[in-house]
């Protein structure tokens, strides 16, 4: 999972209304320079609009603010995304590089979504998760990245700090509690905390500011955490209580979402066909390696050749039992993973995997605002930071869980699966893939990132070092393997059944622990983050199948080399990999 503070505009600054300049048609610009020009305007625009997000791309002259979240705001947002959408459509996109063509595509779906966000969605007025990551996400990307000296970072901070009250009084005047699920309110209740702790550790580097500047930050911080206490007792008080709104999204609004956010051909009916047979296609390969671990040990099942389900499950179930025995202690999971990050590293370097841009990756235990909806998430700056560390963030075991609720976390992120998960969020996968992506120096395509290319390459190069023989092809490290590539089919199916169905908590559960062979804490879990978002599970799944796609035309192709291939597939930035293929491949762009 990759974190980001936007992937469209969700709010807009406090600003006057703005316009982008329609594009000229002076004869001595080509269509391309025009473009060019065109799409440099827009983002100036976009960025301005969103602060936020701004930070997490690079753009700091908005550091110091918070984005206008109230009625105004938005409709700031949807005039821009009105205006620009015709501006768009003036360009003869037949006579621009096959690059700009893609980037021409893909805004036009990025202001549509904008406009379905704002006018068929309205998530603005249910989900106040949207608010907490964003407040949250503003102040940690301000002392988390180096990208430039601690006194001007704490002089945006100090900016960001008076901004919350506001921000805060728009989010809840913005927030209609009945239509408010019950699950996003009390996330969010449990999230809102975490804001103290953001703002307290702005407030301990004060000792970098003059003691004017010092004096001013203490205010703000004072002010702000009086605004998060305030907030707080309006969650609790009354928000939680009178949370009575609908977390699934219904058929007609996941249908076009789900469009907007994969822009992939595969219609819903479609997914889930392919995840039924994807689903039978791991059981098999869990099965096979299930059956070497078992080999001779004493009680083991039988293992025939045909296995009837019973069998396919006991085994299977045996086979895991023998992997998720493989625990770190409880304050080990961290350490863990960072010495899985560096065992992930040399591996891909000495196989010639794929390159490796100048960058520094490093695991850091996830911040309080963000946790609740994921174990674990990336955190990769966009293509214009100067900082290019990369954070693999991962949550610790809460305090107050029991030692059974233990157990069966340890027992789902056992030794085996955090390598896995590894891959996934650091290298080659997220943080490796959206390193190679900030290489491409374009603003529009920094912006415009693909979910499904992202997601679905962390868990295609999870296959490429299985096959290159990663951990020595242990049986155990490969069962782990199959069971966590398992989760992709699915979380395509779960969610569609929830959100356009009648999906029960029971039914979810069933498929997650019986036929996915999920423990009890990651099937809680995932049933929590299935009500919190919406087409946002499918991305791994269909994004995963369009990469083995490609791979496979790849290798006809005379002289094919896997680094090479991985290298100039990941130079276009995150676009969708339909893109990327018809680029490298020659193949109309459509």
């Amino acid at each position: 999972m990759v974190y980001r503070l936007a992937l469209a505009i969700a709010a807009a600054c406090i600003v006057t209304p703005l316009a982008v300049a329609p594009a000229s048609s002076a004869p001595s610009q080509s269509e391309d320079a025009r473009f060019t020009a065109f799409g440099d305007r827009v983002i100036e625009q976009y960025l301005r609009l969103d602060p936020a997000s701004a930070t997490q791309f690079g753009e700091h002259r908005y550091d110091n603010r918070l984005p206008d979240v109230s009625a105004a705001g938005r409709a700031v947002t949807r005039g821009f995304a009105q205006r620009t959408l015709p501006q768009l459509a003036r360009f003869d996109r037949s006579r621009l590089s096959r690059e700009h063509q893609v980037d021409a595509l893909l805004l036009a779906d990025q202001l549509r979504y904008i406009l379905f966000s704002d006018q068929k969605l309205q998530d603005w007025a249910w989900n106040p998760l949207s608010y907490s990551g964003t407040a949250g996400g503003s102040l940690f990307a301000l002392t988390s990245r180096e990208f430039a000296p601690l006194p001007v970072r704490l002089r945006a901070a100090t900016g960001r700090l008076e901004a919350l009250p506001t921000f805060l009084a728009q989010a809840r005047a913005s927030l209609v509690p009945a239509r408010v699920p019950k699950i996003h309110a009390e996330t969010a209740a449990k999230q809102n905390p975490g804001l103290n702790s953001l703002i307290d550790d702005v407030v301990a580097k004060k000792g970098a500011l003059p003691s004017a500047e010092q004096a001013r930050l203490v205010r703000a911080a004072a002010a702000a955490k009086a605004a998060v206490a305030d907030y707080q007792q309006w969650l609790d008080k009354e928000l939680v209580p009178n949370a009575r709104g609908e977390a699934r999204i219904g058929a007609a609004n996941y249908d076009e979402k789900l469009r907007l956010a994969l822009n992939s051909t595969l219609t819903r009916q479609e997914i889930r066909l392919r995840a039924v047979a994807e689903i039978d296609r791991k059981r098999s390969q869990m099965y096979q390696v299930a059956s070497q671990i078992l080999r001779g040990r004493p009680g083991a099942p039988p293992t025939p050749a045909s296995p009837t389900p019973e069998q396919q499950q006991a085994v299977i179930e045996a086979g895991l039992a023998v992997v998720n025995a493989d625990v770190p202690a409880r304050n080990e999971v961290i350490p863990f993973a960072t010495k899985s990050l560096q065992e992930a590293e040399a591996f891909a370097k000495a196989h010639d995997i794929i390159s490796f841009p100048k960058t520094d990756f490093s695991v850091i235990e996830m911040p309080e605002f963000a946790r609740g909806a994921s174990v674990a998430y990336a955190d990769m700056p966009g293509a214009l930071e100067k900082d290019q560390r990369g954070f693999y963030a991962v949550t610790p075991i809460p305090s107050d869980w029991t030692e059974e609720q233990t157990a069966s976390f340890l027992r789902e992120y056992n030794k085996w699966a955090i390598h896995e998960l590894t891959l996934h969020e650091g290298v080659p996968g997220h943080l490796l893939q959206l390193a190679h992506a900030n290489q491409y120096k374009s603003k529009l395509r920094a912006v415009l990132s693909s979910s499904p290319m992202i997601e679905g390459w962390a868990c295609y190069s999870e296959d490429v070092m299985a096959d290159a023989g990663y951990q020595n092809r242990d049986p155990r490290y490969l069962l782990a393997h199959y069971k966590f590539l398992m989760r992709m089919p699915v979380n395509a199916i779960i969610d569609q059944d929830f959100h356009a169905g009648n999906l029960t908590r029971e039914q979810a559960m069933d498929l997650m622990m019986k036929t996915a062979f999920q423990e009890e804490r990651e099937a809680a879990g995932k049933w929590v983050r299935l009500q919190l978002s919406s087409a946002q599970l499918p991305v791994y799944f269909v994004g995963y199948q369009e990469w083995k796609d490609f791979r496979a035309a790849a290798e006809q192709k005379p002289g094919f080399n896997l680094r090479k291939f991985h290298d100039a597939a990941l130079s276009h930035g995150s676009p969708p990999v339909r893109f990327i293929r018809q680029l490298t491949l020659g193949e109309p762009i459509r």
